[in-house]
Order: structure tokens, then C-alpha cells, then sequence
């Protein structure tokens, strides 16, 4: 099961680009950019990674993100990101990032945007991978920043597929970026939202009817209302669920007690990321692992995984088919010989 895991093709749609800034980097750039970190070694800032919850994870995450401030940063940060995905087999991935977390300290939009995308086009070329851009409006701030963001996004519009919506759940509901959500996609963008990690799964609903996202980023907790679960499965609406991330920031207190497999097996289109994997434990293979090892799917289970994140994905059709062939030949090469 394990070798199984490790070399299945994968398909990553929530991962927060600056949750992939290891300890090692952060040090690294801590050191070429000037700046003095609260910690004296990569043991402390890995002792630090203790979270009570969400709140208290964003507190290390935004700290971390000081390190970030030139162009180049941000290639290697990105560049760094996708060797993982190249070991974890990762074929495709659509990232977040959180323009307002930079352009707040003085960082130029465009020297997060160009870096971020000259890392994946190298990617691209170079190893194979896949991929598109998200940009994250910050709950916990307003709207109008989120607007203002928004405008600065348009020259890049080229390099930008989707906008999303991160940070603090709580206190933060769908309905304060309603305006903000009719621009982007009046501009063209496709929309995504967390909701249903530590909110309610009235904020799924919301996020649903009030921005009008196609896809939901965690989700886990529609399991609360049944017609939601029923809506969600009739309609494919995909959920892009992190189990370490859940467990680390005590959505669940055990992988054992995470309802990842229960909503794949009641039909929904669920998939697997690994969210801030710097912070949270690891990246694809470890997420799967974990779900593999608390949870006993299937191959064939683990493997819908990927369909799902494929269909789920922003590709064309017929990079979706492309990517689909190359999953079935998986398949068809792992699993035959024991049918």
C-alpha cells in the first residue's frame, strides 16, 4: 500500500504557497535579506509548530512571511515547493498566494506574482508539472483591501486563473466579500472559498450562494447538515480537504476520527492536499499515508482521489483526459495483476 501511495500520480488543488516555506528556507533567506528571526535553529521554529488552532498557526504563518521580500524569494520558495511535488509525484498543482501578507510590508504585487511564475513555468519544463495561480484575499481583513487587491491583480491577469478566500474563518463570513467575489468574476476569474473548516456549514451554504465558488477549499464540516452533504453530492461541488492540516489544527483530534473516506464513500468529490506543509506535517505522500494508514481506503479509493482532484482541477478538458490517461495507466499497471 505504501509503494502504491508513493508513485500514484496526484493532483494538488490547496496548497498556501508560503505555508511550503520550510525552516531551512526561512533561514536561508532570513540571512540574504537581513532580518532577525525570534528563533536561534530550525529545532525551535519546528517546537513552535504546536498550534491550539487556526489562529494560532496564522501567528507563526504571517511571521515566517517576512523572509519574502524580493522577486527571487519567491521563485525559490516556489522552486523548492515543486521537488516536492516531482518526489511526491505530483503532476499538477493550483497554489494560493496571499498578495496582501506582502504588499502590506512594502513587497511589490509583481515581485510576488513574477517569482511565483517563473518558478512554475520552469516547473513546467522542466519536470513536467502542471499548474495554475490563486490569489487569496485575507478574511480577517476588509473588503476594500480585498477590492483594492483585486485592482492591483489586473495587469497579471494572465498569470492569475482564480481568487480565493483564506485566513480566519471565525468572525469572517462569506457574506463580507460578497461585492468583491461579482468583480472578480465579472473580470473573468473562477472563485474559491475556504468554508467549513472551523466555521459552520452554513458558511459552505454562503459560500455557495453568495460568491458563487466552484469549489469548496476544506468543507469538512458539511457532514453537519445532510441536505448540504445531498447538495454537495448531487452536484459534484468538489471539496478540497487537508487531513494533516485538520489534525494539527484540531479540526479532528485523530486521522482516525477524520471524515475524509465517509463523505468519498457517500459519493462526494473530495480530494487530498496538503494545505501549509511546512507546518503541518508534510506534503501529498504523507497526507495520503495518513489517510491510508488511520483510515483503510482502498487503492481504488486512493486512487479516486486523484479522479476527483482532476476533474475538480482548472484544466481544459482535454488536459483533464490527458491527465486522466496517465492516472488509468496507473491503474491498470498496479491493479490488474491482482483482479
Amino acid at each position: 500500500m505504501d509503494g502504491f501511495i508513493k508513485t500514484l500520480p496526484k493532483v494538488e488543488l490547496h496548497l498556501h504557497i508560503e505555508g511550503s516555506l520550510e525552516p531551512e528556507l526561512m533561514f536561508t533567506l532570513a540571512k540574504r535579506n537581513g532580518i532577525d528571526l525570534p528563533y536561534e535553529s530550525v529545532a525551535q521554529v519546528q517546537a513552535a509548530y504546536d498550534f491550539d488552532d487556526l489562529q494560532s498557526f496564522l501567528d507563526l504563518y504571517y511571521q515566517g512571511a517576512q523572509v519574502l521580500l524580493n522577486e527571487q524569494d519567491f521563485y525559490d520558495l516556489t522552486w523548492a515547493y515543486l521537488k516536492r511535488c516531482k518526489a511526491d509525484h505530483v503532476i499538477h498543482t493550483e497554489i494560493f498566494f496571499d498578495p496582501q501578507t506582502h504588499t502590506a510590508r512594502g513587497v511589490p504585487f509583481d515581485a510576488v506574482i513574477n517569482g511565483i511564475t517563473r518558478a512554475l513555468e520552469d516547473g513546467q519544463e522542466q519536470l513536467n508539472i502542471s499548474s495554475h495561480t490563486i490569489m487569496c484575499f485575507l478574511r480577517h481583513l476588509s473588503e476594500e483591501d480585498a477590492i483594492e487587491t483585486l485592482q492591483q491583480a489586473l495587469p497579471y491577469k494572465d498569470k492569475i486563473i482564480g481568487v480565493g478566500l483564506d485566513s480566519s474563518e471565525q468572525g469572517h463570513p462569506p457574506e463580507k466579500f460578497k461585492r468583491v467575489f461579482e468583480q472578480a468574476k465579472e473580470l473573468g476569474f473562477l472563485t474559491v472559498a475556504h468554508a467549513g473548516e472551523e466555521g459552520p456549514a452554513s458558511n459552505i451554504w454562503d459560500g455557495l450562494d453568495m460568491l458563487h465558488i466552484s469549489r469548496v477549499d476544506h468543507g469538512v464540516r458539511c457532514i453537519e447538515d445532510e441536505s448540504l452533504v445531498q447538495h454537495l453530492m448531487e452536484k459534484q461541488i468538489p471539496l478540497t480537504v487537508c487531513p494533516l492540516s485538520n489534525v494539527k489544527l484540531k479540526v479532528f483530534d485523530h486521522m482516525r476520527d477524520h471524515n475524509i473516506v465517509e463523505l468519498l464513500r457517500k459519493g462526494l468529490c473530495v480530494t487530498v492536499n496538503s494545505d501549509d506543509p511546512a507546518y503541518f506535517g508534510g506534503y501529498m505522500v504523507d497526507n495520503f499515508l495518513a489517510v491510508a494508514h488511520a483510515l483503510n481506503p482502498s487503492k481504488r479509493e486512493l486512487a479516486k482521489f486523484t479522479e476527483n482532484a482532476i476533474e475538480a482541477s482548472f484544466l481544459t478538458l482535454e488536459e483533464k483526459t490527458a491527465l486522466k490517461e496517465v492516472l488509468q495507466h496507473y491503474i491498470d499497471k498496479q491493479l490488474k495483476p491482482i483482479l
